[in-house]
């Protein structure tokens, strides 16, 4: 009888799982970029508010086509280089499946910037006047755009800040993860079930929020930027730090109400593809 808790994950699991995950928390993740990139403290509450007033309450799932396009780039590409990193090298140490978690998420923060940015650009356009939104009608006419108007270049406005955040983003979820889920079975005799998996998506998620939020804030600001508004990321840096040390944690409610949901529903949706879906390894 086959053991369907020994099945590999495949390497698109995390893309689909991650899409599906980002449907529901869509309008968190907008909130959060627009806190981040208002100059002035708002809550969430006050913030949810004000879009739904002036624009409606669909508003809130502006640019839910680029984040889309931003999953199964970003997303696919650094679980889908952990998966086949797992299958080459021993990641039973917490220190090996952090250097291999940097290296997926940093490329695939690099892959995923132009999605990353759209996203940024279609959520912030909801609190700019209507003479300066950009009114991308969707991923697609907004990478079209961008290229059109300002160069192919800028599709990567931020990217390195991107493949930063990418880099400790993927350590927070995946090892963290990995690792909680690998002690709890191995030393406190958890199973391999349902609470075991939200229990070690909760520990990612609150450590991916604590150790990426600062980068996530610069990297909001450089790539909603219009051409012009910043010099480099020392400006944005700089010019951050002026409001105070806790600009740099703006959002970080919103970033875990979620980061935390969808991190949740992330791995129970990769648990059971990879349970139903995956492949058994080959015996060796």
């Amino acid at each position: 009888m086959v053991d369907n808790q020994k099945r590999i994950a495949r390497w698109y699991f995390g893309g689909v799982a991650s899409s599906i995950g980002v449907c529901v928390t869509h309008p968190l993740d907008l909130l959060k970029v627009l806190i981040q990139t208002n100059k002035e403290q708002i809550s969430v509450v006050g913030m949810t508010r004000k879009i739904i007033k002036e624009d409606g309450v669909l508003t809130l799932y502006n640019g839910i086509s680029a984040s889309l396009l931003r999953q199964y780039t970003y997303t696919l590409t650094r679980f889908g280089i952990y998966a086949f990193g797992q299958q080459v090298m021993d990641t039973s140490s917490m220190s090996r499946k952090v250097a291999l978690s940097s290296v997926a998420g940093f490329i695939g923060g690099l892959v995923g910037a132009p999605g990353d940015m759209l996203n940024v650009r279609m959520q912030n356009d909801v609190k700019l006047p209507a003479d300066k939104r950009r009114n991308y009608k969707h991923a697609i006419d907004g990478l079209v755009r961008v290229c059109r108007e300002e160069g192919p270049r800028h599709l990567f406005n931020g990217a390195g800040v991107a493949a930063l955040r990418g880099m400790l983003m993927t350590v927070g979820q995946i090892a963290f993860y990995e690792q909680t889920k690998d002690v709890l079975i191995e030393n406190f005799g958890f199973k391999k079930n349902m609470n075991t998996f939200i229990f070690a998506s909760v520990v990612s998620a609150v450590t991916a929020t604590m150790i990426t939020q600062p980068f996530d804030v610069v990297k909001t600001r450089r790539m909603s930027a219009r051409p012009g508004e910043y010099s480099g990321l020392g400006d944005i840096f700089i010019k951050t730090a002026k409001e105070g040390p806790m600009a740099f944690f703006k959002g970080s409610i919103p970033a875990f109400t979620r980061l935390g949901p969808h991190t949740v529903i992330l791995f129970l949706t990769l648990e059971f593809l990879r349970t139903h879906f995956g492949y058994m390894p080959a015996e060796k």
